[in-house]
C-alpha cells in the first residue's frame, strides 16, 4: 500500500505540476517463429520526430549505447549470437570529435534464441539514451516482455504489443505550438506578398467591379464579399489538409528529414526561383480556368465559391511558388504545420478582396498597376533561390559529405544577395523588367537593406556567429574552420584535483579554470560557507547540447564572470555509470522495487521528482534552503537570454 500511494503522488505530481519530463521513445515486441525452439525475438522503438536514439556500437568516450540484456538466469533458453540492429545513420559528431551512428523515428532490433525448456515467456530490459537538437534524456532502462504462448505460424510475425514504461510522465512542449505560430506568420506575410505579384494584383479591381454589378444593395455586396474571402480561405486550407491526408501528418515530417527529399525540395525551389525570375511561367492548364469561369456565372453561394477557385487557378503562376514553398517548408515541422500555413496565407489573400468589395471606394488609395509588379516577383524568386539551398545544406548535413560546408553555403548567399542588391539598384535587367529611368525610393531603400544584410555576412567566412540568420546556414562546426580563422581548438586541460586551496570534493573545469563540484551535499555545504547561491548544472559526459553551452556560451566574459565568481557550480552528471557506495543505495522512487545502482541515476532521479524534468541540459539556481531563485531553464544557446536568467537569479538571492 505504502508503495502504490507513493507511485500515485509521483504520478499526481507529474500531471498538476507544469512537468518538463519527456519520454520520446515507445518500446514494443514481437516474436517471429523460426522452428518448434528456435525463435526471433524484435523490439521496435518509435522515436518521436526530431529525437535520436543511439545505436548499439558507439566508441568508447561517446554517447551511451543502446543495450539489451535478456534473462536466461534460469537456464530456459540461450541466445544466438548479437542483437542486430538496422542500418541508421553514421555521422561525424563534431562535439564527440568521432563517428557516430543513431537512428531516427523508429529502430527494429532483433534477437534470436533457442528455447532449452518450455516457457511461455522471455523478459530482458534495454538500456538507452535519446537526444535531439537541443537537450539530451539521461539513460533509462525499459523492461521488456516477449510472449511466446502464441502458436504462432513458422515465419509469421506477431502483432506488436507496446511495452509499458515506467516513467509516466510527458511534458508539454511549448515549442510546437511556438512553430505554428511561426508557420502562420511567415505563411500570412507571403500571402501579402503574393498579392503584390502581376498575376494577382490586377485581379482586385475586376472583382470589385464584378461585386458592384452583381449586389443590389451595399448589405448585399458585403455580404457577398464576405463569403468570397471565405471560400478563397477554403480553397487554400482544403490544400494543406490534402496534403497532410494524403501524406500523413508525421510521414510529413519523416519525409523532409530524408536525404533525397530534401535534394527534390532543392530542386523544385530552384524551378520556382527560375520561374519568378522570367525564364518561363508555371502555369495550369488553360482549359480548367475556362470551365471555373464559366461556372462562375451561375450566380448565388456557387457562383462565388467558383469565382474565388477561378483566382486560385488563374493566379497559379505566380501564387503556386509560395504556395509549394511553404508546403515544402511546412512539411518539415510535419503535424498540422501545411493547414496551418494555408491558413495563414489565404487569409491574407481573401482579405483585400474581401475588404476591397465590400468598400470599393478604397479603390481610389490602390497605387497603378506597373513595372513594380514585376520587380516583387523578382525579388521573391532570389528569396526562393536563397531558401533552396537550406534544403540541399540539410541533406549534405546528414550525407555528412562536407560539400556544402558553411562557409561554401554563406558564399552562396552573399552572391544570391548581392546580386539581389545590383538588380534593386538598376545594374541587372531580367526578363519581363519595365525600362527603369530612375530608382524610387522605395526601391532603393530596400536596396540598401539588401546591401547591409550582404555585408553583414561576410564575417561569416571567417567564424562569426550570424545570429540573424543561425537557422540557415550549417552550424559552426561543420565548416572548413570550426573555430574560425587563426583559432584553434583549446586543448582539455587536466583536472587539478590536488590543486592547494581546493575546497573538499571541488576541482577546477578546464579549460576556463571555474571552481566545480559533482557532489551535491559538498557543494552546498561549501556555498553555505562561503555565502553564494548554488547552480545546479545537470549534465552529462555524452550531452552533446551541455558541450555547446560549455563551448560557446560559458566562455563568454559576463557568463564566465559570474560562474567563476558569483555562484558555486555543483556539476551532476545523469550518465555517470560508477556505482554508488553501499549505503547510498535505495530503492527507486520512480520505478518502485528498483534499486539505484549508478551515481548517473541518482542525480536523474533528483532532477526528475524535485524539478520534474528530464532532459538535460539543465539549470538550477537556488539558496541555501534549497529554494529556487527563479525557475530552471534548459539549453539556452543565446548568451543575453542566459546572462539575463542569471542576473535575475542573483538579485533574488
Amino acid at each position: 500500500m505504502k508503495r502504490l500511494l507513493l507511485t500515485l503522488s509521483v504520478l499526481l505530481l507529474s500531471i498538476t505540476s507544469n512537468s518538463q519530463i519527456l519520454n520520446p521513445v515507445k518500446w514494443a515486441t514481437s516474436v517471429v517463429k523460426l522452428s518448434d525452439t528456435e525463435y526471433e525475438l524484435i523490439s521496435t522503438a518509435t522515436i518521436e520526430p526530431g529525437w535520436h536514439l543511439y545505436s548499439q556500437a558507439v566508441p568508447e568516450n561517446g554517447p551511451i549505447a543502446t543495450t539489451f540484456t535478456y534473462d536466461d538466469s534460469e537456464g530456459n533458453f540461450k541466445t544466438m549470437g548479437n542483437t542486430t540492429e538496422e542500418a541508421g545513420h553514421t555521422v561525424d559528431d563534431p562535439v564527440f570529435e568521432m563517428k557516430i551512428k543513431y537512428f531516427e523515428n523508429t529502430a527494429v532490433f532483433k534477437q534470436k534464441i533457442e528455447l532449452l525448456k518450455e516457457v511461455s515467456t522471455v523478459t530482458a530490459f534495454v538500456e538507452f539514451m535519446v537526444c535531439d537538437d537541443t537537450r539530451c534524456l539521461p539513460p533509462t532502462e525499459i523492461d521488456l516482455v516477449f510472449n511466446l504462448s502464441d502458436k504462432t505460424p513458422t515465419g509469421t510475425e506477431r502483432t506488436p504489443t507496446e511495452t509499458k514504461v515506467s516513467k509516466e510522465g510527458k511534458g508539454t512542449d511549448p515549442a510546437s505550438n511556438k512553430g505554428l505560430w511561426s508557420i502562420f506568420f511567415i505563411a500570412f506575410l507571403s500571402g501579402f506578398a503574393a498579392l503584390l505579384t502581376p498575376c494577382v494584383f490586377p485581379m482586385i479591381p475586376m472583382t470589385v467591379s464584378f461585386f458592384t454589378k452583381q449586389s443590389k444593395t451595399k448589405a448585399a455586396g458585403i455580404k457577398n464579399a464576405i463569403i468570397y474571402g471565405i471560400c478563397i480561405i477554403v480553397i487554400y486550407v482544403l490544400l494543406g489538409t490534402a496534403v497532410t491526408g494524403i501524406f500523413g501528418a508525421d510521414a510529413l515530417n519523416a519525409l523532409a528529414t530524408n536525404v533525397w527529399f530534401n535534394i527534390i525540395f532543392f530542386l523544385l525551389l530552384v524551378v520556382f526561383a527560375v520561374s519568378f525570375l522570367g525564364a518561363f511561367e508555371i502555369m495550369l492548364p488553360n482549359s480548367w480556368a475556362n470551365k471555373v469561369d464559366s461556372q462562375a456565372d451561375r450566380g448565388g453561394l456557387i457562383g462565388i465559391f467558383f469565382m474565388a477557385l477561378a483566382l486560385a487557378i488563374v493566379s497559379f503562376s505566380c501564387t503556386g511558388p509560395i504556395v509549394g514553398t511553404l508546403l515544402v517548408e511546412a512539411a518539415s515541422k510535419g503535424g498540422l504545420a501545411p493547414i496551418i500555413g494555408m491558413l495563414g496565407f489565404s487569409l491574407a489573400i481573401a482579405l483585400p478582396f474581401a475588404l476591397f468589395a465590400a468598400f470599393p471606394g478604397w479603390l481610389n488609395s490602390l497605387p497603378k498597376s506597373g513595372g513594380w509588379l514585376n520587380t516583387v516577383k523578382v525579388v521573391l524568386g532570389f528569396l526562393e533561390l536563397a531558401l533552396a539551398f537550406k534544403f540541399l545544406s540539410q541533406a549534405d548535413l546528414v550525407l555528412q559529405a562536407h560539400l556544402l560546408e558553411r562557409e561554401v553555403f554563406i558564399s552562396i548567399w552573399i552572391a544570391i544577395f548581392g546580386a539581389l542588391a545590383f538588380y534593386l539598384f538598376g545594374k541587372i535587367k531580367l526578363p519581363h523588367d519595365s525600362p527603369l529611368t530612375h530608382i524610387s525610393v522605395g526601391r532603393l531603400s530596400l536596396g540598401l537593406v539588401v546591401l547591409s544584410f550582404t555585408v553583414y555576412m561576410i564575417p561569416g567566412l571567417w567564424g562569426a556567429p550570424l545570429n540573424l540568420i543561425s537557422a540557415f546556414p550549417p552550424p559552426l562546426e561543420y565548416s572548413e574552420s570550426p573555430y574560425g580563422v587563426g583559432f584553434s581548438k583549446m586543448g582539455t586541460a587536466s583536472v587539478l584535483e590536488n590543486h592547494e586551496g581546493l575546497p573538499d570534493g571541488g576541482h577546477l573545469l578546464a579549460p576556463h579554470d571555474i571552481l566545480a563540484f559533482n557532489d551535491y551535499d559538498k557543494g552546498l555545504a561549501y556555498a553555505k560557507k562561503v555565502g553564494k547561491p548554488v547552480m545546479i548544472d545537470f549534465t552529462g559526459w555524452a550531452c552533446v547540447n551541455c558541450r555547446k553551452m560549455e563551448q560557446n556560451v560559458w566562455p563568454k566574459p559576463e557568463i564566465l564572470n559570474i560562474l567563476k565568481n558569483e555562484v558555486v557550480l555543483i556539476s551532476l552528471y545523469v550518465d555517470d555509470k560508477r556505482p554508488l557506495e553501499d549505503h547510498e543505495i535505495v530503492e527507486s522512487q520512480l520505478r518502485p522495487g528498483k534499486k539505484l545502482k549508478y551515481i548517473g541515476q541518482k542525480w536523474s532521479e533528483l532532477q526528475t521528482v524535485e524539478y520534474k524534468a528530464n532532459s538535460q541540459p539543465f539549470y538550477v539556481l537556488m539558496d541555501h534552503d534549497e529554494e529556487n531563485l527563479i525557475d530552471p531553464v534548459g539549453y539556452t544557446p543565446d548568451v543575453e537570454e542566459y546572462h539575463a536568467w542569471l542576473k535575475q537569479g542573483l538579485s533574488n538571492f
